[in-house]
Order: C-alpha cells, then sequence, then structure tokens
C-alpha cells in the first residue's frame, strides 16, 4: 500500500484501544485515517467494525477503496449500509454505515451483539445523528458491554472536550505530510453589488488561468452550482471539464466528478460534500466562495429554513487541505486576509440549531430524557420541548412516554410527521412521504403540491398537461423510495385524499385565510404565512403548508395543498370546539364578545355573543389595559409613590408598578372594569381605588400613618404632599409654620419633608428640610427682606415662639 501520514499514528491508535479501550484520533485532512484506520483494526478487534459516515456518498466510496485495497469487490470483508442499499454479506467485518442506520442498530440490539468496535469519522462536522449515536454508544459501553472499542475520529475539532467526554480518553494525534498549499486572498471585499455566483465565476478563471491541475470549488448548494455552471459555459476550451457535485445527485454523476479526467483538466463544483472524506485524486486547486448552507430551526415557530452564512474557519481549513492531498496545491479564498479573523471558529453543532423531533422520539424509545446520556452539546430546552410537544400532538407521545405508534414511527426512516401520515395512510401515502423527504422536483412552478403529486405519480401525464419541466433524477429517486417505503406499512382502509394526508403530517399548519386582499394566512399552530402575490394557491380558504421558509412573524408559503372543510372536519372533528371568546380587538379599540368554532388557532365560524356575562367582559378589558397601558391620574401617581417610598425602606408592601399591576390584574381589578369595553372607557379609568385595593387593611394603616397623603399644619389645616420629587415634600405659607420646633417627616426612618415656604404673595422664598435650623438661622436674612415688601404681615423676631396665622396684622398694629 502507499504510505500515508496516518500510518505513524496506528500503533498508538492500537495501543490506546488495547489499554483503555477507547480513543481520540486526530488528524488532517489527507492524513488517511477514513480507509487506513478500520482495516488497522481488523486483527486487534473481535467481531465486525462499524465506521459511521455523515454521507451516503463517502461512506460508499469509503468502502469500495477500503475493499479496493484488500483486492476484493465491496460485499466481502468490506461492506456498507446507506439508506437504499445494503452490500454486506456473512463475510462482512467492515461496514461502513450512515449515522441514522447506527442509531437503529442500537435501538434494535443494545447489546449491539457481534460488533466489536465502532468508529465515528469525521465527528467534528458534529450532525445529530453522530451526536446521538456517541451518546447512546458511551452508555452501552459503561452498562453492558465494557469491552466494546470506541474510536472518535476528527480533523479540525478541539479533542479534549471530546476525550473528557469519554472519560479522559487517550488522544492520539496524527501530524499528517499533506502536501504545502498556498493560500491567495483577495486583496480587497467583493463588490456587494456583485452576485456570488459572478464573483465566483470571475475567480475560478483567474485560478483556471495562473495554476495547473483540477480544481476544486464550494459553493453554498445546488442552485448556485448550476448557476456558476450556466456561467462558465463557453469560458474554457474542450479540455476543461466542469462536474457539478451534491448529494441531491445521482450516483453515477458523483462518482463521474471523483473520478480522474482521462485528459485535460476538470472543475467540480461542490458543495460541503467534498469537505471531507472524500479523494478527488486529480485535484491541485481549491476555490472557495466562504459561504455554507445550513438548517436552522426556530422551536418558536415550528419551522425549519436553510440559511446561507459565512464559513467557519474550521471549515475553511478543510476546504483548503483538499488542495493538498496527493501534491501541492493553492487555494483561493474569496475573502480578504484581514475578514478571516471575523469568521467564527467552528460550525454551530446541528443539535443546536436542528429540528429536534427525530430526537426526541429517539430518546423516548430509548427511556432516557437526554439529561443523562453524554453529548457534547446538549439538546436545547425549547427545541426539545417544542419536539416533544409535537409528537404529543401525533400521538407518539403521551405523558412524557413512547406510545405504541410513537414505536413504529421511530422505526421507519423518516421524519416523525411523514412517519405518522404514511402509518395512517398506509402503501398509499409512500410516494407523498417520499415527495416530501426530497427537494422540490419541479423548480419555478406554482406552490401547489398537487402539480408535484402528479409529477411522481404519472410523470408523462404530468409533462403533458403543465409547461414547469420535473427533474427527472428527482422524480425517479422519489419513485425508488416510494416502493422502498410502502413495504415498510402495512394496508390500511383508509383511502385518504392529498390534502387529507398533507393535514395529517402537518396537523399545524393548516392555515385558514385572512380578510382583505393579501393572501396571508393564520396557521392552526398560531403562526402566519403569506403565499407568493398571484399564485393559485393564495385564493383558497384553507391550505396545508408542507415547505415555508420558517420566517417567525409571517413564513413565506413556498409549497403547500388546498384542503376542504369537510376533509378537515373529517380528520380532526374531534379538536373542533365552539368557545365563548371575550378579547381586547386592538383594530377596534373594544372589547369584542364573540363564539367562535375553533380548530386550534384557526377560527372556522364566528358569531356574536349577545349574553356575554360582566366577568367575561371584564377580562377582555383587562386584556386591553395590558395593550394601552395603565392610566395614572395624578391621584393614583401619589399613593403609589407613597407606598413606592415605604417599599423602599423596608415595609412589607406590595409592588405597585405597572408591570405587576397588570400582571395580577386578575385578582384585584376585575370590579373596576365592569362596564367598561372600550378604549376611551379604559383611559378614563381612576385607578386610584384600585390601587388602593391591593392592599389590606392593615397594609393601608400603615401607608396612611408613615406616608399620609396629607400634612396637617398647625392651623388644622390639610396640605398635600408630594411624594413624586426626590424627597416628599409640601408648599406652605411661612407664617403657618410658626411656632414649630421639629422638623415633620414620614415614613419609618423618619425622612425629612422638603418644605417650600410660602411668601403672602404665594411664592418661594426658601426651601429647607431643616426647619428648626432655618429658624435659627437664615430666617433673620428672609424677615428683613420680607417686612419691607409684605408690611401688614407679621414677620417677628422668634418665629419658634409666634402663632402660627395666615392673616395679616391688624390695622395699627
Amino acid at each position: 500500500m502507499t504510505p500515508l501520514p496516518i500510518d505513524e499514528a496506528l500503533p498508538g491508535l492500537i495501543r490506546a484501544l488495547r489499554g483503555a479501550g477507547v480513543c481520540v484520533l486526530m488528524a488532517p485532512p489527507g492524513a488517511g485515517k477514513t480507509t487506513r484506520v478500520p482495516l488497522a483494526l481488523l486483527p486487534e478487534i473481535e467481531g465486525r467494525i462499524v465506521m459511521l459516515e455523515p454521507r451516503r456518498l463517502a461512506a460508499r466510496a469509503a468502502a469500495e477503496r477500503m475493499a479496493e485495497t484488500l483486492g476484493e469487490p465491496v460485499g466481502q470483508t468490506v461492506g456498507y449500509r446507506i439508506r437504499g442499499e445494503t452490500k454486506v454479506s456473512k463475510a462482512t467485518r467492515i461496514e461502513v454505515v450512515t449515522e441514522g442506520i447506527l442509531t437503529r442498530m442500537l435501538q434494535t440490539d443494545p447489546e449491539l451483539s457481534g460488533i466489536g468496535c465502532v468508529i465515528f469519522d469525521e465527528f467534528h462536522e458534529r450532525s445529530l445523528n453522530a451526536d446521538l449515536g456517541l451518546a447512546l454508544t458511551w452508555e452501552v459501553r459503561g452498562a453492558l458491554r465494557e469491552d466494546l472499542k470506541l474510536v472518535v475520529m476528527s480533523a479540525t475539532l478541539d479533542a479534549e472536550p471530546v476525550a473528557a467526554l469519554l472519560g479522559d480518553a487517550p488522544v492520539v494525534i496524527s501530524e499528517g505530510r499533506a502536501f504545502p498549499v498556498e493560500t491567495r486572498w483577495l486583496d480587497r471585499p467583493v463588490d456587494k453589488a456583485m452576485r456570488l455566483e459572478a464573483a465566483v465565476a470571475g475567480l475560478i478563471e483567474q485560478a483556471v488561468t495562473e495554476t495547473e491541475g483540477g480544481v476544486l470549488v464550494f459553493l453554498p448548494g445546488e442552485g448556485e452550482i448550476r448557476r456558476v455552471e450556466g456561467l462558465l459555459a463557453g469560458r474554457f476550451g474542450p479540455d476543461v471539464a466542469i462536474r457539478p457535485l451534491f448529494g441531491a445527485m445521482e450516483f453515477a454523476a458523483q462518482r463521474a466528478a471523483i473520478r480522474p479526467t482521462e485528459s485535460g483538466r476538470k472543475i467540480v463544483l461542490a458543495t460541503s460534500i467534498a469537505e471531507t472524506s472524500l479523494t478527488i485524486q486529480d485535484i491541485r486547486v481549491v476555490v472557495d466562495a466562504g459561504r455554507a448552507r445550513r438548517m436552522r430551526f426556530d422551536p418558536g415557530s415550528g419551522m425549519a429554513r436553510l440559511v446561507t452564512e459565512p464559513v467557519s474557519r474550521a471549515e475553511a481549513e478543510q476546504r483548503r487541505g483538499r488542495a493538498g492531498r496527493v501534491a501541492e496545491g493553492i487555494c483561493y479564498r474569496m475573502w480578504t486576509r484581514g475578514a478571516e479573523g471575523a469568521l467564527p471558529a467552528f460550525a454551530p453543532p446541528e443539535i443546536a440549531v436542528a429540528d429536534l423531533s427525530g430526537l426526541a422520539l429517539e430518546l423516548a424509545l430509548w427511556g432516557s430524557d437526554g439529561a443523562d446520556l453524554a453529548f457534547l452539546t446538549p439538546p436545547p430546552a425549547g427545541a426539545l420541548a417544542e419536539a416533544r410537544a409535537l409528537l404529543e400532538g401525533l400521538g407518539a407521545l403521551e405523558d412524557g412516554h413512547i406510545t405504541p405508534h410513537g414505536r413504529s414511527l421511530a422505526r421507519l426512516p423518516l421524519h416523525p410527521r411523514l412517519g405518522h401520515m404514511l402509518l395512517r395512510a398506509g402503501p398509499e401515502g409512500a410516494p407523498l412521504a417520499a415527495l416530501l423527504a426530497e427537494r422540490d422536483p419541479i423548480r419555478g412552478a406554482p406552490a401547489d403540491l398537487s402539480l408535484r403529486w402528479q409529477a411522481v405519480r404519472d410523470p408523462r401525464a404530468y409533462a403533458e398537461r403543465h409547461p414547469w419541466p420535473a427533474h427527472r433524477g428527482t422524480i425517479e429517486r422519489i419513485r425508488l423510495e416510494a416502493k422502498r417505503l410502502a413495504r415498510l406499512v402495512p394496508e390500511t382502509e383508509a383511502r385518504l385524499s392529498l390534502a387529507e394526508m398533507v393535514a395529517l403530517a402537518y396537523p399545524d399548519r393548516i392555515g385558514l385565510r385572512r380578510k382583505g386582499d393579501q393572501p396571508r394566512y393564520v396557521l392552526s399552530g398560531g403562526k402566519g404565512a403569506v403565499a407568493p402575490e398571484g399564485d393559485p394557491l393564495g385564493a383558497e380558504r384553507l391550505i396545508v403548508a408542507t415547505d415555508l421558509d420558517g420566517d417567525p412573524r409571517e413564513a413565506r408559503l413556498r409549497q403547500g395543498s388546498a384542503i376542504s372543510e369537510a376533509e378537515l372536519r373529517g380528520l380532526y372533528g374531534d379538536q373542533i370546539h365552539w368557545q365563548d371568546v371575550c378579547e381586547w380587538s386592538r383594530r377596534e379599540g373594544k372589547v369584542i364578545a364573540r363564539k367562535q368554532e375553533r380548530f386550534g388557532a384557526l377560527v372556522l365560524d364566528d358569531r356574536v355573543w349577545k349574553d356575554a356575562p360582566p366577568e367575561a367582559l371584564a377580562r377582555g378589558a383587562l386584556d386591553g389595559l395590558r395593550q394601552i397601558g395603565l392610566p395614572m391620574t395624578p391621584a393614583a401617581e401619589r399613593f403609589r409613590a407613597r407606598v413606592e417610598l415605604l417599599r423602599g425602606q423596608g415595609a412589607d408592601l406590595p409592588d405597585l408598578s405597572e408591570t405587576n399591576v397588570l400582571a395580577r390584574g386578575e385578582a384585584w381589578l376585575l370590579p373596576y372594569l365592569r362596564g367598561k369595553r372600550s378604549e376611551a372607557e379604559l383611559r378614563r379609568l381612576d385607578v386610584t381605588d384600585a390601587l388602593r385595593a391591593t392592599l389590606d387593611w392593615e397594609q393601608m394603616q400603615l401607608v396612611d400613618r408613615l406616608a399620609p397623603a396629607k400634612f396637617e399644619t398647625p392651623l388644622g389645616r390639610s396640605v398635600p404632599i408630594d411624594y413624586a420629587g426626590e424627597a416628599p415634600g409640601i408648599e406652605i405659607r411661612l407664617q403657618e409654620m410658626f411656632g414649630v420646633t421639629e422638623h415633620p417627616t414620614v415614613g419609618p426612618k423618619r425622612l425629612p419633608l422638603r418644605i417650600t415656604l410660602l411668601s403672602p404673595g404665594q411664592k418661594p422664598i426658601q426651601v429647607t428640610m431643616d426647619l428648626p435650623g432655618f429658624w435659627d438661622g437664615s430666617y433673620a436674612d428672609v424677615r428683613k427682606d420680607m417686612r419691607g415688601r409684605y408690611p401688614k404681615h407679621p414677620w417677628p423676631e422668634n418665629p419658634r415662639e409666634a402663632d402660627p396665622t395666615l392673616r395679616a396684622k391688624p390695622r395699627g398694629g
């Protein structure tokens, strides 16, 4: 065999497995770990070796390469299992499988009988199934199979956290001898006005001009690949072959992209499928567009969407390494050197951003809530709760435990939504399940799912009737998968329409058209959706949305089916109920009382509730008050300020902030809202008495004693205390405070009042928080100034002993 960099690390790997039984292997791209490690372990392992690969193409290619090394056909010593295809025999010792297959093996036989070693290849990709598979295998090893060997292999992942997760497993590092790769960055950023595809095509042309050998171009997805392919047409001579490479292609086309050209050069336009495991022999140059497409799931909307993001530095390094696998190479990066530091270090693990419905089902089948399993990244609580709620709705879980229906779902190689539909519909639903699990086979067509349904069931008839061409390869894959799925489920008596089957899979995405000219829908799960302007599906009253862009506020409908009300009632009649509704209408600015027939968030029938009880109307008004805010009169503000003053000094009194008051409104505010139905009536509401009602008798006594609403003057007159400022205060005529020798205070901590002393003309002449000090100090200057201005009013030399008065001096006094 040709020496490879990984060869030097194999003895260390074998020693680690002999000693600890588990090992983390770090090796750079191109080191040869995928094809050399399983073969090197054959003499060491009793039983079969199972190696996980994230992608079907890589699994098949790895098995074929190892079999070729042994001089055997695939299916003898080395075989593979991928979705829809198996090549193994009784002689097979190494099985290369895609990740979901390991999960099925574990769920079927937790002891992994006959398996001596499990290898997780390319673990740095952090796929959801790899994380789950590792967590389950690690538990099996600890509980049932101490002899089970475990190897985690990665190219770019930080090894220490994985090693710690696996009981401080030994780490073996292969330094590798990859050929040097020169990196070339852009001198300046790409013009924002230029489309990605145009910029990539230009960089490819530059790379072809400046270099020799095959060129591997990384693009986000098939759409970009096809557009770049179109832009490159005619730019090069006949000796340059352009080969697309993406996951949805047929294997024959994928192999054509991988296989070396017999003459000339080739340009491979690939997705991230070419980042790992695959060795494309004649590649010397990499052009990296710097973008990756990932699925992001929003647990709030229950919808996932594909997003295009900058690559991580780890991904960029993986891509760069493809240029140095077989010779010195060059990597062109479509970003500046300065922009590299802004890239994230690693891509987010799939478990952190994906739809967790399948994971939740597998955990329930395993009998775990996930908290007791060794996940490198624990599943987010919100997304997991949303997934379990969906499974409860599908009947797969009950009180958190898996049901017989859920066990049947887990055996199907489908998303739980589609599996639920398939089990209810029987083999007749298989074409639809396969269709919804695949990418859209008809691009540019209206959103109506029935067009795709027709193309799958009768491609020839569809082609004769419709102008939108169906992708032949995709249709053939769907039809082939449908045959396989049909064999997995029993016949049923149900004869369901397309709309009924779709509604079984997406009960939370049944949409009712809103009033108005715009094709907007409210979905049964509570979210919103909008159909493309002018699309015929947007004219339907009821639809089922099968593909949405995932916008959490109002998702754009990309694909769906019309459904009749009779079909909806036939499926979900037991979930359609009449409800009495008193609620605040923001649009109308008043409480509306209705009797509504509802399915989830959909209002199928709506009638006036003429005899709505006052309590229900008051609750509707409370909802309105929560939207428009609490109307605070000056009296209400003063009372709240008195309570807050005492709370600030440690008194045990309720929080009267607007947020807390409205949150607890049902407990005390409803009696004051009776008869209030409009916004104008609510805004005129004086909530002072209502605020006082939140305090019990003893609390009110405490407030009135320690934070009184008014100050009683020596003349027996009541002056309001203003609690709104920095300190509570009063305004009072100076002569009315004659004879007062102690400064008035409020609160348990005897906070002095801020007294604004007024002249006989009601003008402020002094502000004090120490009245005795004022009498002894600056009063003399005030007296001297005021006697001249107000000679008819008393200005005694000793105000401490003078009688308070509001009168002027008598004539001749």
